[in-house]
C-alpha cells in the first residue's frame, strides 16, 4: 500500500470515527430533550387556579406585634391578598411600598395582606422590610413549602382571597397601584 492509500485510509478512518461521535452526541441530546418533554407532559401541576381552595400553612412571622407563626386558617372570614416575592426581585421591591400604602386602609375593612419571603436567610427579608417601614406581615418560607403548594413559578405572584378561603384572583408579575387596589376591593368581606 503506498503512502497516499494509507493517507486515505486514515483520513476516511477519522471521518468515520467523527461521524460516529457526532451521531452519538446527537441520540444523546435528542434522548435529553425527549425526556424533558414526557417529564414535562406527565408532571404534577400544582398551580392554583381561579376558584380553587387555597392551601392552609403555618409560617414564620418576621415582623410586627402578632405571634411568631401566622397560618392562613386563622385567616378565615378576612379577605387575603397573598404575595410571595424576594429581595432580589426588582419588581418585588417596586410594589412594596404599594402595599404598605394600602395596607392600614383595607387592614379596616377585613382584608390582610400577607408578605411570603422565599429568600434564603432572614437577615435580608429583615433589612428590606426594615428600609421600607413595612406594617404588614412578612412571613419567610424558608423551606419552599408553601411556594411548591401555590405553583409559584416566576415572582412575585401575587393570590387574591376571599373570606372562605377561595382564590378569586392570581396575578403574575409586578402589580400597579390602581391594579393593587382593584383587586383588593374584590376580595372585601361583605
Amino acid at each position: 500500500m503506498s503512502k497516499v492509500d494509507e493517507a486515505n485510509t486514515s483520513k476516511q478512518t477519522k471521518k468515520r470515527n467523527r461521524l460516529i461521535y457526532r451521531t452519538s452526541i446527537l441520540v444523546l441530546l435528542f434522548g435529553a430533550l425527549l425526556f424533558a418533554v414526557i417529564s414535562n407532559l406527565f408532571a404534577d401541576d400544582k398551580t392554583l387556579d381561579i376558584g380553587d381552595k387555597a392551601p392552609d400553612f403555618q409560617l414564620p412571622h418576621l415582623n410586627g406585634d402578632q405571634s411568631d407563626v401566622l397560618r392562613l386558617s386563622d385567616l378565615k372570614g378576612k379577605g387575603v391578598m397573598l404575595n410571595f416575592w424576594a429581595t432580589y426581585c426588582e419588581p418585588c421591591e417596586r410594589e412594596m411600598p404599594y402595599m404598605e400604602s394600602l395596607y392600614p386602609e383595607y387592614k379596616d375593612k377585613g382584608v390582610e395582606i400577607i408578605a411570603v419571603s422565599v429568600d434564603a436567610t432572614e437577615l435580608v427579608i429583615n433589612q428590606f422590610v426594615d428600609q421600607f417601614d413595612l406594617t404588614f406581615p412578612v412571613l419567610h418560607d424558608k423551606n419552599s413549602q408553601v411556594m411548591d403548594a401555590y405553583g409559584i413559578r416566576p415572582l412575585p405572584t401575587t393570590f387574591f382571597i376571599d373570606e372562605n378561603g377561595i382564590v378569586v384572583e392570581r396575578v403574575i408579575g409586578e402589580l400597579t397601584l390602581e391594579k393593587l387596589e382593584g383587586y383588593l376591593q374584590k376580595i372585601e368581606p361583605s
